[in-house]
C-alpha cells in the first residue's frame, strides 16, 4: 500500500506528463469497457495518448482493451475517454485501478460515464440488453480508499447514498425512450474475478439483490464519488447467468455481444451528453 506522499507525487507526475502533450480541459470522462472501446470512434479527436507512456498508469493486459486516453468532443461536450480499463484480477491494486479516474478529475472532469460488460442474472432480461446501473454491491473484498486519505481529493468517509446520479439517470432514461433504445435499470454486483461464478454463487448474488455481475466499475465509482464527481454507468449483458440453465461462456462471445450492443449505447451516450445540464 502506497503512502500519501507517494500517491500525491504519482498523480502530479501523471498530470504533468499529460499536460505536456495536451492542453484540453475535459468536462466529462468516459471509461469504455470490454468490447465497447469503439465508442471512442464517435469522438472528434483533438489528441490521444497511449496509457503505457503516462507515468504510473497501469498497462492494459486484457483482450479488447486498447489502453489509450483519447481527448476531443462528443455530443458538443469536451471529453476524455479511456479505451479499456485495468482490473483487480490483473494483479493491480485498487489504488492503481482508479489512477485513471483520479487523473481525469485532475484534468478537470465533473462527470464520469462508465461502460462495462456484465453477466445477467435477472431472468426477465436477455444477452445484449443495456442496463443502466442504479446501485451496486461491492464484493471484491477491497476498496480503493483503504489507506491514507488524500484530503485534497475528498473526505476520508465519503457518503455513498447516491453512487449513481439520479438526475443523469433521468436524462438517460428520457433519451433512451425518445430514441427507442431499450434500457433496463438494475443493481450491479462487483466481484474480484477472473473466473466466472458457480451456480451457487449466481443464486447467492441474485438473493442479495443483484441483477448483473461483473469484475470492474465499482472501484472507479467509489473513487469518483470520493472526489465529488457524479457518475452514470451502463453495463451490457453479454451472457446469461441463470443457475438452472447455465451454459459455458467464452471471452470471444462476450466481446461479440458487447460489440453488437455498442451502436445503441454510443447513440445513447451522445444524446445524454447533448442534454447535460
Amino acid at each position: 500500500m502506497k503512502d500519501a506522499v507517494t500517491l500525491r507525487t504519482e498523480l502530479r507526475e501523471s498530470l504533468a506528463h499529460v499536460r505536456s502533450w495536451v492542453d484540453a480541459k475535459p468536462r466529462v470522462g468516459l471509461i469504455l469497457g470490454t468490447g465497447l472501446g469503439a465508442i471512442a470512434d464517435e469522438i472528434d479527436v483533438s489528441a490521444d495518448l497511449v496509457c503505457d507512456q503516462i507515468p504510473h498508469m497501469p498497462h492494459a493486459t486484457v483482450k479488447s482493451h486498447a489502453g489509450q486516453m483519447v481527448f476531443g468532443t462528443l455530443g458538443g461536450v469536451s471529453v476524455v475517454a479511456l479505451q479499456g480499463r485495468n482490473h483487480f484480477y490483473e494483479g493491480y491494486s485498487l489504488q492503481q485501478v482508479v489512477m485513471p479516474v483520479r487523473l481525469m478529475r485532475a484534468l478537470g472532469i465533473d462527470t464520469l460515464i462508465i461502460t462495462a460488460a456484465c453477466g445477467g442474472m435477472n431472468p426477465l432480461w436477455n444477452a445484449g440488453d443495456i442496463v443502466m446501473l442504479s446501485d451496486h454491491i461491492n464484493l471484491m473484498g477491497d476498496n480503493p480508499l483503504i489507506g491514507p486519505n488524500l484530503a485534497e481529493l475528498g473526505p476520508q468517509f465519503p457518503d455513498m447514498s447516491e453512487p449513481y446520479d439520479h438526475k443523469l439517470q433521468d436524462v438517460a432514461g428520457k433519451q433512451a425512450l425518445e430514441a427507442q433504445i431499450p434500457l433496463r435499470r438494475g443493481v450491479y454486483a462487483s466481484v474480484a474475478g477472473p473466473n466466472l461464478e458457480t451456480r451457487a454463487e449466481y443464486r447467492m448474488l441474485r438473493t442479495l439483490g443483484a441483477d448483473v455481475v461483473g469484475m470492474s466499475t465499482v472501484p472507479e465509482v467509489i473513487a469518483a464519488r470520493h472526489m465529488g464527481v457524479r457518475v452514470l454507468a451502463f453495463a451490457v449483458i453479454t451472457d446469461q447467468c441463470l443457475p438452472d440453465a447455465l451454459e459455458p461462456a467464452d471471452i470471444d462471445t462476450i466481446i461479440a455481444t458487447a460489440q453488437h450492443a455498442e451502436p445503441d449505447l454510443a447513440r445513447l451516450i451522445v444524446r445524454v451528453l447533448e442534454h447535460l445540464d
